[in-house]
């Protein structure tokens, strides 16, 4: 029997550095892809922080409430399940990550192996390198997280994944801004 999940995609403008707005318009897209049926949901790449977050990294209090207004954002998550863009502090290192939530609880969180480091990415300068790719099980379907710069290399963890047995490979992105267009795509 051939299995089926509906994905949704939240192409949201968040606000760099506001992380309740972010964090209220992170919910409310959980509750529109709920609503219309889909069991999971993407959302842009550091959508909790704003993209790009540049300094404000550089202060702990920042990162310190990211990771809360994220908390806040699994309080919210039922049936769902998402996948929310923040920045992950882990043994003193931050990184640019993904979270994916289910049941009002971060089930796992990925972090991004390929950081950026030219043009106006200086990625390289705040985040340190996830390690490894992960595949996750969603009703007996395999999906992989990546973040925008991991999917454009032939050997990055893309490769890895499908080799892991991934069917759906997601990957967030918040590279290009589109100005004053929101949307729910749902698939």
């Amino acid at each position: 029997m051939q299995k089926f999940i509906r994905l949704a995609q939240a192409q949201v403008n968040s606000v760099v550095g506001d992380l309740i707005f972010n964090a209220e318009k992170i919910n409310s897209y959980i509750k529109r892809a709920e609503s219309a049926g889909a069991d999971l949901v993407t959302f842009p790449e550091l959508a909790v922080t704003g993209y790009p977050p540049e300094d404000l990294l550089f202060k702990a209090h920042f990162i310190r409430r990211n990771i809360d207004a994220l908390n806040s954002v699994a309080e919210s998550v039922k049936d769902i399940i998402a996948v929310v863009g923040f920045v992950d502090k882990t043994r003193g290192n931050i990184y640019n990550a993904a979270a994916i939530i289910h049941k009002k609880k971060i089930r796992a969180i990925y972090h991004k192996m390929l950081l950026p480091n030219y043009g106006v990415f200086d990625e390289v300068r705040y985040f340190k390198s996830g390690e490894k790719p992960s595949v996750f099980n969603l009703n007996n379907i395999l999906f992989g997280v990546n973040i925008c710069e991991d999917a454009w290399h032939i050997k990055g963890p893309i490769k890895k994944q499908a080799g892991s047995g991934a069917q759906i490979i997601l990957t967030t992105t918040r590279s290009a801004r589109v100005q004053g267009r929101e949307d729910l795509s749902i698939t």
